[in-house]
């Protein structure tokens, strides 16, 4: 929040950063459940005394921050989504002490995935997956909320339906054209809802671990294309725009999509010698590198979104 201090435009914030925390719930069945959640939070507050004055007494230290994160994942007493979690640390702060104007919490989840032994998914088994689910919540006072998902390290190929022609050639330009290639991503979506108020988010339980489900199988799907045929993708941007709309087509309470696709370039790979030629390309044996590689990413948002 901006103060007039000593003449200066002056903002600030504080906040605790990567705090882990992991919930565990057991049913009455038996069967347990996890998460394990990295915790970041950042306050707005009217605590500009304690930079110039030296006054720490409007200051939520960080450490009751950190205590704050276990005490209210104590308090879930039933399972619950990423997002929601977020948005009741966001009220919590915003509530509790008069002094925070807006609280913003991010949290990163891991992903542990309940295993299966013998074909039988295991009461209290689990192994780590791969991509990760975020939350950010955004809360004022007011009760406003900005709320945000996001997928974290999807990893996406093709070994064919992938091209690249028509772009700009200059002097600089070596790259061949081609309507045969590998395409191979990892894939950063962020995801606005639309919800504007602590009060009208939906009260469905893990509402938003599922819409985070079906999100994610939106845009693979979309990559990929069905599973006979596939689809051509003639860009990395084209098929980047695809998955973007088929998600604000399929989930009206997503407001905007924010996707980060970089083109990790698997590299044709021919061998050959002064008398004849050891290994020719076709189509069948690939450089794979990630360094240097191309960085798409757009977002596309209805008309009144404000993402």
């Amino acid at each position: 929040m901006a103060n007039q201090v000593e003449g200066f435009d002056f903002e600030q914030r504080h906040g605790k950063e990567r705090v882990r925390v992991a919930r565990v719930w057991k049913n009455k069945d038996g069967r347990h459940f996890i998460v394990e959640w990295s915790v970041s939070i950042s306050l707005l507050s009217d605590c500009v005394a304690s930079y110039v004055r030296d006054d720490n007494s409007d200051i939520v230290a960080t450490d009751t921050m950190k205590n704050t994160v276990y005490a209210k994942a104590k308090e879930c007493s039933e399972l619950l989504s990423v997002e929601d979690f977020s948005v009741e640390l966001a009220k919590h702060f915003t509530s509790f002490y008069k002094q925070v104007t807006t609280a913003i919490v991010k949290i990163v989840e891991k992903p542990w995935e309940r295993v299966s032994v013998d074909g039988q998914p295991h009461e209290h088994g689990f192994k780590l997956g791969s991509e990760k689910h975020t939350a950010e919540a955004i809360v004022k006072k007011s009760g406003a909320l900005q709320l945000t998902s996001g997928i974290e390290g999807l990893s996406l190929l093709k070994t064919t339906q992938s091209g690249f022609e028509g772009f700009i050639r200059d002097k600089y330009t070596v790259l061949p054209e081609t309507r045969e290639r590998m395409v191979a991503t990892e894939v950063t979506a962020l995801w606005r809802y639309s919800y504007e108020s602590v009060h009208s988010i939906p009260q469905k339980p893990l509402y938003f671990s599922e819409k985070y489900l079906n999100v994610k199988k939106v845009l693979v799907d979309t990559f990929f294309g069905p599973p006979k045929v596939g689809v051509y993708s003639p860009s990395v941007q084209s098929t980047l725009y695809q998955m973007a709309k088929a998600t604000l087509g399929r989930f009206p309470d997503i407001s905007s999509i924010q996707l980060k696709m970089p083109n990790l370039h698997f590299l044709p790979v021919n061998l050959s010698s002064k008398d004849n030629q050891i290994v020719k390309f076709a189509d069948d044996v690939y450089l794979p590198t990630d360094e240097p590689h191309g960085s798409i990413q757009a977002t596309l948002s209805r008309f009144w979104s404000k993402m």
